[in-house]
């Protein structure tokens, strides 16, 4: 391995052990009580050294948002086959977040940095605006959604008064309450809140509440 290849492996494994570091403080003491120099504390690094990989604290946390919601995207978007209902494209949607989030506080710690970050979120872009790069894979989780329902609008499974941009921002709006609610728990209550069914039966609800009139409701549980 050459110098400069070593170097560069270096540098990533620290990136890494940066964000790391944060992502178990933000757990410990919420967006709001994290600071850089703690970062650089709890990291052993001087604050220029730590500045030099990120200029901001919001340049770190949008990094970790953004690796996050990417590493959905990668995970979900190969289960949303071509050919797929609205509903069958939201249930494998929903799986996807079961298996890479369901466990995992990763979900917890995007929506509330994303709150911390872009406090107007969900993402509404006007037509024909375009993502900026910064937040190009969390709105990619919403337009997904969009998608979506819009499929569902299309093959008859959803109530074609049905306005996807609306219903979109009001399932992520009531994820971020969740998500809210939840971390303001103390420690041995926020344990028994279960977000993920808490996010299921929002999910559920508003699925129903959009279906065409004589659908089967029991189309829209999911696991």
């Amino acid at each position: 391995m050459g110098v400069s290849e070593r170097k560069e492996r270096e540098k990533n494994a620290r990136r890494k052990m940066i964000m790391d570091c944060a992502r178990e403080l933000i757990l410990s003491y919420g967006v709001d009580g994290v600071s850089m120099s703690e970062i650089a504390k709890r990291t052993e690094l001087s604050k220029a050294t730590l500045y030099l990989y990120f200029p901001s604290k919001d340049d770190l946390f949008n990094e970790i948002c953004e690796e996050t919601a990417n590493l959905f995207i990668k995970h979900a978007t190969p289960r949303l086959e071509d050919g797929l209902t609205g509903i069958h494209a939201l249930k494998q949607y929903w799986l996807a977040y079961l298996e890479v989030f369901g466990h995992s506080d990763d979900m917890r710690i995007l929506f509330n940095l994303r709150r911390f970050l872009l406090p107007s979120v969900p993402l509404r872009l006007g037509e024909g605006d375009m993502p900026s790069s910064a937040v190009r894979y969390t709105y990619m989780l919403f337009s997904l959604l969009k998608e979506m329902i819009e499929q569902g609008i299309s093959d008859g499974s959803f109530d074609t008064t049905t306005d996807s941009d609306v219903v979109s921002r009001i399932i992520i709006s009531l994820f971020f309450y969740i998500v809210e609610n939840a971390s303001k728990f103390p420690g041995d209550e926020k344990i028994l809140f279960n977000v993920t069914e808490e996010m299921r039966d929002v999910f559920q609800i508003i699925l129903r509440g959009i279906a065409k009139e004589g659908m089967d409701r029991s189309v829209f549980n999911l696991p």
